[in-house]
């Protein structure tokens, strides 16, 4: 599985959305992205990737796309 397809999964499940919501997802774009559905977000994503995210990248997590630049930090490029 590619970095793309597990972070797909990560939002798909947090969110329960289709590969075609995913682009253009923003943080209380939809019901389900709110405080607790983004924490449900970043716990799937550091077990998905084996990571600890710093506070500020959680909290600067506010879309699909801009979470995309943030895991590169993590050395996982999506």
């Amino acid at each position: 599985m590619t970095n793309l397809e597990i972070y797909n999964n990560a939002f798909k499940e947090a969110f329960e959305v289709d590969e075609a919501q995913l682009a253009g997802l923003e943080y209380q774009g939809i019901a389900a992205w709110d405080s607790v559905g983004h924490m449900n977000l970043i716990a799937l994503l550091e077990d998905a990737f084996d990571i600890m995210m710093d506070t500020d990248d959680i909290i600067d997590l506010s879309s699909y796309e801009k979470g995309k630049e943030i895991m590169a930090k993590y050395e996982k490029n999506i």
